[in-house]
C-alpha cells in the first residue's frame, strides 16, 4: 500500500469511543471520542464538553451509545492523575442502584476536589554546592553547618533553623554556595510508624486486639462488630488493627461522626503512630482538602480520619475500614443522595474484599442482629479501662420528686450537681433540645409564634435575642408585645432548652463555670472542638449540652450526669425511637467516671416503668436488645423487613398530593409491598414547600428498588415545582 493510501485510511479511521460519567443528574454515561494523541483507561479523569460548558468526568465501564462516531465530541483534557480504581467504580454504581440516585451525583462525591486533579507544583529549595563563600561570618557559618550534608532546604526553613535572616541565605546563593533544586510538595501528614508508640493495653484490651487482628489478618472481606462498654478503650484496640494493615502496605479509613474528630482523638492517634492521620471534614480549608484528596489517590496519605463523606475518597490501596460510633444517626446523609455511611461502608469493604470494623458501646439493632446471626464476627470488651466502674444509674420519678415551680431540675438532680462541685469534679446536664424554649405564646390571646415557611414553632434563643426556625433558618427579634393582640409583657416561654437549663443552674450555682454545648452556638464546630478540649482539661464545672456531648468524648473529671428529660425521644412515631433513646442515654451517662472515679447518673422521667428506662438502670443491655429484636421481627420492620420513604414536595399542597396519588396508582399490582399514603408528612411544610409522604413496606428479600422504579416509570413525571425524593432505609420520619 502506497503512502497516499495509508494517509487516506488513517484519515477515515474511526476514533476510539469511551463512556464518560459526568457529575450531573443523568442515568448513564455519555459517549466521547479519545483524541489521537491521548490515551485513557476505565477510571481516567477527564474534562469533556457538555453543552456550552466544560465539565469533569470519569471514563466509565461498559458499552458506548450506538451513535455515529463522526458526530461524537472529543475529550478536551486527560488529567495527570491516577485513575479511579475498579472497586471504587463498582461502589459508585452500587450506591446509585441501591439509593435510586443518578450515578453522576454519586460520582460527584468522589470528585470533591477538582483543583487536585493536576499534580501538586514542585517547590523550589536550596542545596549546598560545596563552594566556599568569599567571607565566612558567624551567621554564614551557622547556615553552612546545617546545609553541608547536602540536604535540600527551603530558604525560610534554613534561615529559621540557623537563626539568621533570609538575606544571609540570599547572599550565599548569589555567591554560588547554594543552587536551586525542585522538590515534590511535602506530604500533608507524615507516614505513620507502627512501632512509634507502645500501646499501654490492659489484659482485656490485649485479648480484644488479638482477636480483632486474627479476624482482619487474612485481608479479605470480614465485618467485625467491636462491642465494648463506654470507656473500655475500643479506640486503642482498633488502632492495633490499623497497625496490622499499615505493616502490609495498606491504607486505612476511620469514619467518625464529625464532632468526634476532636484534637483529643487526633492526639491519641499521634501518640500511637507518631503522626496524625489525614483529616477529611467540613472544617478543613479548601486547599488542604485538595492536597488530602490528591495524596490519598497517590497513596501518600496512609490513614484518613473523616466524616461520612470520606467514604468516597479514591484510595490507592485501601486495606481496612473502621466505622466508629457505628450506631450514630449522623452517618445518614439526607440531601441529594440519601445513603447511610455505615451500610455503604460495609458494601465498599465487600466490593474491595477487605475487612471492616464497626465499633460501638451501643450497637445499632442491625449490627447486633448481624452479629447474632453470625454474619458479623463479634469482639466484646465488657469492662472499662483499668477496671474503672460504670456510673451508678438511678431514675428520678418526676411524678414523685418534681422540680420547684418554674424550674425543670428535680431537687435530687440539683443535689447531685452540688456534690460533684464540692468534690471539685464536673457535672453534665443533658437535654436534647437547642435554644432557650421550644415555644413562645401569649397568655392573653393564646397566639403561638410559628415559622411562616414551615409547620413548626419558632424556638427562642435568648443568648442571641432571637426566635428562630431550626428548619429554614427564619428568625425574628424577640418580641416585647404580642403581634396578634398587642398586649405587652404577657409572652411566656414554654418548655426548656439547654439555655434555660443553664439559666436555672446559674441561679443555684452562681460561682460555677458553666458551658453550654449546642450545634447552633456561634463559632460552629471549630468552637465546639475548642470547648470540648477545655472541658477535658477541667476548665469548666458544669456542662449543659445536647446530643453533641454523647459522641465518645473523654472528660476525666466528670463524675455526675443528669438527664433532664429522658422521655423526649420516645414521644414520636419513629420505629427506632426506643433504640435511639437507649443508645443516646447510655452514651450520655457513659461520660461519667471514665478515669475510675466513683460516678453517678440520674435519669429524670415520667415513665420509670418504660422498658428503655428499666434496661438503662439495670445495665441489662441484652434484655433491651432481645425485646427490641422481637418487636421489630413481629412487625417485620428493619432489619427484618424493608422500608422506603418517598417525599413529594411542591409549592402547592394539591400538586404534591395529586402527584403522590399518581405514583401510588403506578405501583405494580402484584407485589409483596404495601404502600401507606400519600399523607401529609409530619413536617408538612418546610421552606415554603408542602410535603406529602408515601411509605413503602415489604419483606426483607423482596426487590424494593425494582418496585419503586416501576412506580416512578408508570407514574406521573415531575413538572413545575414538583420534586420527588426517595429514601431507601429511612432513618428520619419527619
Amino acid at each position: 500500500m502506497n503512502t497516499d493510501s495509508q494517509n487516506e485510511l488513517f484519515k477515515n479511521a474511526l476514533p476510539q469511543l469511551v463512556p464518560v460519567l459526568v457529575p450531573m443528574p443523568v442515568d448513564r454515561p455519555f459517549t466521547y471520542a479519545v483524541p489521537e494523541d491521548q490515551a485513557v483507561e476505565p477510571g481516567s479523569i477527564v474534562k469533556v464538553p457538555l453543552g456550552p460548558r466544560q465539565v469533569i468526568g470519569i471514563v466509565w465501564d461498559g458499552d458506548c451509545d450506538n451513535i455515529d462516531a463522526k458526530k461524537v465530541k472529543s475529550i478536551s483534557e486527560v488529567f495527570d492523575c491516577p485513575p479511579i480504581d475498579k472497586a471504587m467504580r463498582r461502589f459508585v454504581d452500587w450506591v446509585s442502584n441501591y439509593t435510586l440516585s443518578p450515578p453522576g451525583y454519586v460520582a460527584k462525591m468522589a470528585l470533591r476536589a477538582p483543583a487536585a486533579l493536576d499534580p501538586e507544583p514542585m517547590i523550589a529549595a536550596l542545596q549546598y554546592t560545596g563552594q566556599t563563600p568569599e567571607r565566612l561570618t558567624d551567621a554564614r557559618r551557622r547556615v553552612l553547618e546545617f546545609a553541608e550534608d547536602g540536604m535540600a532546604w527551603s530558604k525560610s526553613g534554613l534561615a529559621h533553623v540557623a537563626g539568621v535572616t533570609p538575606s544571609v541565605v540570599d547572599g550565599l546563593t548569589k555567591q554560588g554556595v547554594f543552587k536551586t533544586v525542585m522538590l515534590p510538595a511535602p506530604p500533608v501528614v507524615a507516614k505513620p510508624d507502627t512501632d512509634y508508640g507502645t500501646a499501654d493495653l490492659t489484659d482485656a484490651q490485649v485479648r480484644g486486639a488479638d482477636e480483632l487482628i486474627e479476624y482482619v489478618k487474612p485481608g479479605t472481606f470480614q465485618p467485625i462488630l467491636l462491642d465494648g462498654v463506654t470507656g473500655s478503650g475500643k479506640t486503642e484496640v482498633y488502632f492495633e488493627a490499623i497497625a496490622d494493615a499499615l505493616e502490609k502496605g495498606k491504607q486505612a479509613l476511620i469514619l467518625l461522626p464529625e464532632i468526634s474528630l476532636t484534637s483529643s482523638f487526633l492526639k491519641r492517634f499521634e501518640n500511637r503512630f507518631g503522626a496524625p492521620p489525614g483529616e477529611w471534614h467540613s472544617d478543613i480549608a479548601p486547599r488542604m482538602r485538595e492536597r488530602v484528596w490528591r495524596q490519598v489517590i497517590e497513596g501518600q496519605v496512609r490513614v484518613v480520619a473523616g466524616a461520612r463523606s470520606a467514604l468516597f475518597l479514591p484510595f490507592d490501596n485501601l486495606g481496612l475500614i473502621i466505622v466508629d460510633e457505628e450506631h450514630d444517626p449522623a452517618y445518614k446523609q439526607q440531601d441529594r443522595v440519601f445513603y447511610h455511611a455505615r451500610d455503604m461502608a460495609v458494601v465498599r469493604a465487600q466490593l474491595a474484599d477487605i475487612p471492616i470494623i464497626l465499633a460501638s458501646a451501643t450497637p445499632s439493632l442491625e449490627s447486633h442482629v448481624n452479629a447474632e446471626q453470625d454474619r458479623y464476627k463479634r469482639v466484646v470488651l465488657s469492662k472499662r479501662y483499668s477496671d474503672a466502674a460504670l456510673p451508678d444509674l438511678s431514675m428520678v420519678d418526676l411524678r414523685k420528686n418534681p422540680p420547684k415551680r418554674g424550674g425543670f431540675l428535680s431537687p435530687i438532680t440539683l443535689d447531685g450537681v452540688r456534690k460533684a462541685l464540692e468534690k471539685k469534679e464536673q457535672a453534665l446536664l443533658f437535654l436534647n433540645r437547642r435554644g432557650y424554649a421550644p415555644l413562645t405564646l401569649c397568655r392573653v390571646c393564646g397566639h403561638r409564634f410559628q415559622c411562616p415557611n414551615c409547620s413548626t414553632w419558632l424556638v427562642e434563643h435568648r443568648f442571641r435575642q432571637q426566635i428562630q426556625c431550626h428548619h429554614c433558618g427564619h428568625h425574628e427579634p424577640v418580641h416585647e408585645s404580642c403581634p396578634e393582640c398587642g398586649t405587652l409583657d404577657h409572652l411566656v416561654a414554654c418548655g426548656p432548652g439547654v439555655e434555660r437549663i443553664a439559666e436555672e443552674l446559674d441561679q443555684h450555682f452562681p460561682d460555677a463555670r458553666t458551658i453550654v454545648l449546642s450545634s447552633d452556638m456561634a463559632g460552629g464546630s471549630k468552637r465546639l472542638r475548642l470547648e470540648l478540649d477545655a472541658i477535658a482539661k477541667g476548665e469548666a464545672d458544669i456542662i449543659v449540652g445536647t446530643q453533641l456531648v454523647a459522641k465518645g468524648h473523654n472528660f476525666p473529671l466528670m463524675t455526675f450526669v443528669g438527664v433532664v428529660d429522658a422521655d423526649l425521644g420516645l414521644s414520636n412515631g419513629d420505629p427506632r425511637a426506643a433504640e435511639r433513646t437507649y443508645q443516646l442515654l447510655s452514651q450520655v451517662t457513659g461520660r461519667a467516671g471514665r478515669t475510675g472515679r466513683k460516678s453517678q447518673g440520674l435519669i429524670q422521667t415520667y415513665q420509670p416503668e418504660h422498658p428503655v428506662m428499666q434496661a438503662l438502670v439495670s445495665g441489662e443491655a441484652d434484655m433491651f436488645y432481645e425485646r427490641e429484636t422481637l418487636e421489630r421481627d413481629r412487625a417485620k420492620l428493619p432489619p427484618f423487613g424493608r422500608l422506603a420513604s418517598i417525599i413529594i414536595s411542591a409549592n402547592q399542597r394539591s400538586d404534591a398530593e395529586q402527584h403522590g396519588k399518581g405514583l401510588r396508582q403506578g405501583a405494580p399490582n402484584q407485589s409483596p409491598f404495601s404502600i401507606l399514603g400519600p399523607a401529609d408528612a409530619p413536617l408538612a411544610l418546610v421552606r415554603g414547600r408542602y410535603r406529602m409522604r408515601l411509605l413503602i413496606h415489604g419483606p426483607r428479600g423482596a426487590d424494593l428498588q425494582g418496585f419503586i422504579r416501576a412506580m416512578i416509570d408508570k407514574g406521573p413525571k415531575e413538572r413545575g415545582s414538583l420534586k420527588v425524593q426517595i429514601d431507601i432505609d429511612p432513618q428520619s420520619f419527619l
